[in-house]
C-alpha cells in the first residue's frame, strides 16, 4: 500500500509498505481517505517537533472509512465514516484513572509518537473511531483539529459575555475562535499577519481582531474598557508571544496556553500573583469532545466551509508541502486525498 513516510527533517518519501494483517480483537482496520495537515506535521518537516523521533509516519486527523473490524464488535460496520480520535492512551495511569486519557503518562499519538495515517490503511482500536452517517469525509477529518479548540475552551469554563482573547490565527486558534463564540464569549483575535485577521473577520465574523505588536496591549485596554481579557488563549506555539500572554490577562484572569514549543516559558512571579492569575495548559481533546463536535457539525452549529483552503492528491503532497509552510500561500488547513493521485 503506498505510504508517505518522514524520514528526517525536510525529507518524505512516498514508498510501498505492507497492509495491516486481520484486526485483532478490540481493534478495526480502517481505509484512510482524507488526512489534515496541522501544526505537528508542520514543526516535524522543520525538525522542532517535540516528544519526536526519526522516521516517522505522520497523519493525525483522519477521516476513514472501516474495512474490517476485529472478534466481537458491534458498534460498528464495514463502510462506516468516521473521525478518529488519535490519543491512544494506557488506561491505568492516574491520569487515564481521572478521567483525563488526553494527556494519560503514557500517551501515544498516532503521527507523533508512533506511525500514524499518512498511507491507505492502518488498524486503530475500534474505541477510538467516532461515526457520523451524514457528515463529509473532509469534515471528519476536521474534528480533531476543533477538538483541541474544544478542549482549550472546555478547561477555561468561558462565561456569556466575557472578553476572550486569542492569539495566533491559525488552525488550533480558529478551533479556540469557534467555540469560544459558542460558548458566548466576546472574541478578540490577535495575530502578526493581517491576512490570517481578515480572515477571522469576513470567515469567523469575530468581534474585534488586534494586530500584535508593542501597541496591542493598548487596543486590547481600549476594547475592554481598560480591564483586558479574562480569558487568553494562546495557540501560537511561539516562546515570545506564549511570555507577552502573561501581560494581557486581566486581574482574576486565566491564561490558557494551547500551543506547544520546544522550550521553556518564564513569567514575572509578582505580576502573576498580584492579578492571581490562573494557568492552565491544553493538551489534545477527549472522546467526549470528538462526540460533541460531531454533533455540532451534523446540527449545522459548525460551519466547516471556510476552513480547507488547500488540497492534494498523495502522490502530489510532497511536492507542495514546503509550499505549505511558506505564509505568502495563506494556507489554513490543507488537505490530502489519500485516494487521488
Amino acid at each position: 500500500m503506498r505510504t508517505i513516510i518522514l524520514d528526517k527533517p525536510g525529507e518524505f518519501q512516498l514508498v510501498e509498505t505492507d497492509p495491516p494483517s486481520n484486526p485483532l480483537p478490540g481493534q478495526a482496520v480502517v481505509r484512510v481517505r482524507r488526512i489534515g495537515i496541522c501544526g505537528t506535521d508542520i514543526h516535524a518537516f522543520k525538525g522542532d517537533q517535540p516528544f519526536f523521533s526519526y522516521p516517522r509516519i505522520l497523519g493525525h486527523e483522519l477521516g476513514v472509512e472501516v474495512v474490517s473490524l476485529g472478534p466481537g464488535l458491534s458498534n460498528l460496520e464495514a463502510g462506516d465514516s468516521c473521525a478518529v480520535e488519535p490519543y491512544l492512551n494506557c488506561g491505568v495511569c492516574i491520569a487515564c484513572r481521572r478521567g483525563c486519557p488526553n494527556c494519560c503518562v503514557e500517551l501515544k499519538c498516532l503521527g507523533v509518537h508512533t506511525d500514524g495515517g499518512m498511507r491507505e490503511l492502518i488498524a486503530v482500536p475500534a474505541s477510538k473511531l467516532h461515526r457520523s452517517r451524514s457528515l463529509t469525509i473532509e469534515q471528519l477529518a476536521l474534528v480533531e483539529t476543533l477538538g483541541i479548540g474544544a478542549h482549550a475552551v472546555e478547561r477555561a469554563s468561558l462565561q456569556q459575555g466575557e472578553y476572550a482573547l486569542v492569539i495566533g490565527a491559525g488552525p488550533i486558534g480558529l478551533a479556540v475562535v469557534q467555540f469560544a463564540q459558542l460558548a458566548g464569549a466576546r472574541v478578540i483575535v490577535m495575530d502578526v499577519n493581517e491576512d490570517r485577521l481578515r480572515f477571522c473577520r469576513t470567515q469567523f465574523r469575530v468581534d474585534f481582531t488586534v494586530a500584535g505588536g508593542e501597541e496591542a496591549a493598548v487596543h486590547l485596554r481600549d476594547i475592554t474598557s481598560n480591564d483586558m481579557p479574562t480569558a487568553v488563549f494562546d495557540a501560537t506555539g511561539n516562546r515570545k508571544s506564549m511570555i507577552q500572554a502573561f501581560n494581557l490577562v486581566a486581574h482574576s484572569g486565566r491564561l490558557i496556553l494551547v500551543g506547544l514549543m520546544l522550550g521553556d516559558v518564564s513569567f514575572h512571579d509578582p505580576d502573576a500573583h498580584r492579578r492571581e492569575l490562573t494557568l492552565f495548559c491544553s493538551r489534545n481533546a477527549t472522546a467526549a469532545n470528538f462526540q460533541e463536535i460531531i454533533s455540532l457539525m451534523e446540527r449545522g452549529q459548525i460551519d466547516t466551509a471556510p476552513w480547507i483552503t488547500h488540497r492534494s492528491s498523495i502522490s502530489s503532497m510532497i511536492e507542495v508541502f514546503p509550499e505549505w509552510i511558506d505564509p505568502k500561500n495563506k494556507v489554513i488547513k490543507a488537505m490530502v486525498d489519500i485516494e487521488g493521485g
